[in-house]
């Protein structure tokens, strides 16, 4: 009995003992199984990083800026200032964007490309369109066969997707991080047409400019901004959409600035006080609050109070959508907006037509050989009547408008700006481009130079010196 007993006893352990091994085989395998899965994960970033990595630039900056002395008596004073971004390559022969914020007002820009070795030479570029509205800015350098990184269609982007974000975050040029698209389309406020992608993919200072790429290793947005109260990443990072950067990259080549589309018409976001208060339904859509006097919308029986549902068939919920879409279309184009009023649906065609106030449009009256101002880095032309129409009512007649930047100044000091109209240089009047120039050509070497100036209706003293 007892051997009976003992007998099935060891029958009892070699199953158990068979039992563990079968389970520690299938837990070792399962091991293998999620290393090698994860070896496989690590390999596929690794190779994304390095197909993508070639196509990002370091953008270091030096200029002059204010710089408050609050600790002693409160006072401004001149000082240097640098500057570092990051950049992507848009084009093999050296077109460059990044962000507007990271080139803007400053003197010389240089950037570095990402060749795999360090020490690599800083390359002198060029400022090829600017435009802060959308935050963004075209570089040239001088180089041939570069590695330019392919744009994805961001209206495609998905929540939860893998993105990558390459650039220099505090200056640590070639810097890569991982994270997920945390919404395809945020605004900072409901009413603000300007729309970014969520993610957070960490992004610090100096990622600015640089790229978010998806696992296909294409561009789906420009790295911004990000809301932190630390001052660090704190996973809130914001991205310019691929598609508004393939548009205004498109601009910047053909025009050297930005033409916006409009329809003439002033939109506001429904919200349920505004579809309570006015007996609006369905909430969805746009409400159209005001419009251009006889603007394209309203010479078509577009009027104040409708309710805009769709923009050539697709459905609006905000001002965003209706920015979107309106990014697609150049201007001529017409386009066919479904409109509620009332309890009644029309549908209306609407030309698509550029802002008459637009300062952008000055550039296209601008000829580069004839109206450049070398010593101020300027574009400039005489206040004309056609010139006038699109600038308004001026406080003091004639005058040269500012009409965009080109190269460097000769001097520091307060930035001349687009739209400006330079009415006088050292208290002489002038009003023409010819008679600055002449000012200009007689002043003695290292002289001080006081533009008067008008801007935004105000009249105000410019003061620069030599560099």
């Amino acid at each position: 009995m007892i051997s009976r007993n003992r007998k099935a006893a060891a029958i009892f352990c070699g199953c158990v003992i068979a039992v563990f091994h079968v389970v520690a085989v299938g837990q070792a395998q399962t091991v293998r199984h999620a290393g090698q899965s994860l070896a496989d994960f690590s390999d596929s970033l690794r190779s994304l990083t390095a197909q993508t990595s070639g196509s990002v630039v370091q953008i270091l900056t030096s200029g002059y800026g204010l710089v408050s002395d609050q600790e002693d008596v409160g006072a401004s004073f001149l000082a240097g200032k640098s500057g570092t971004g990051s950049g992507v390559i848009l084009s093999a022969d050296g077109f460059i964007m990044t962000n507007a914020h990271v080139v803007d007002g400053v003197k010389h820009i240089r950037v570095r490309l990402n060749t795999g070795t360090e020490n690599t030479r800083l390359i002198d570029a060029k400022l090829a369109g600017l435009d802060r509205t959308s935050d963004l800015a075209l570089l040239r350098i001088d180089a041939k066969g570069l590695v330019p990184l392919a744009l994805a269609d961001s209206d495609s982007v998905t929540q939860g997707e893998l993105v990558l974000a390459l650039g220099s975050p505090l200056g640590l040029e070639n810097s890569v991080s991982m994270g997920v698209i945390s919404s395809v389309a945020r605004q900072i406020s409901p009413d603000d047409p300007r729309i970014y992608i969520q993610t957070d993919a960490p992004i610090n200072p100096g990622n600015s400019g640089g790229p978010l790429i998806d696992v296909n290793g294409k561009l789906v947005g420009l790295n911004t901004f990000i809301f932190s109260k630390s001052g660090g990443s704190e996973g809130v990072g914001f991205a310019i959409p691929s598609n508004v950067i393939h548009y205004v990259f498109n601009q910047f080549l053909n025009d050297g600035h930005v033409h916006r589309g409009q329809l003439g018409i002033s939109a506001r976001t429904i919200i349920e006080p505004l579809a309570e208060g006015l007996d609006l339904a369905p909430y969805h859509g746009v409400l159209i609050e005001d419009m251009s006097p006889g603007g394209p919308a309203s010479t078509v029986g577009v009027g104040i109070g409708d309710v805009l549902l769709s923009i050539d068939g697709k459905e609006l919920r905000s001002v965003r959508d209706l920015a979107l879409n309106l990014y697609r279309h150049s201007i001529g184009d017409v386009v066919r907006l479904e409109i509620l009023r009332g309890e009644e649906t029309v549908s209306i065609k609407v030309p698509v037509v550029e802002r008459e106030d637009d300062p952008e449009r000055l550039a296209d009256l601008v000829d580069p050989e004839r109206d450049i101002i070398e010593p101020l880095g300027l574009l400039a032309i005489d206040v004309t009547d056609a010139v006038k129409k699109i600038v308004g009512g001026l406080r003091l007649d004639g005058g040269i408008l500012v009409a965009a930047r080109a190269g460097t100044s000769r001097y520091v000091g307060v930035d001349v700006q687009q739209g400006d109209v330079i009415h006088a240089i050292n208290g002489h009047r002038v009003n023409t481009v010819a008679e600055l120039r002449l000012q200009l050509k007689a002043l003695k070497p290292g002289s001080a130079v006081v533009l008067q100036a008008e801007r935004d209706g105000k009249l105000q003293y410019l003061a620069l010196e030599s560099d």
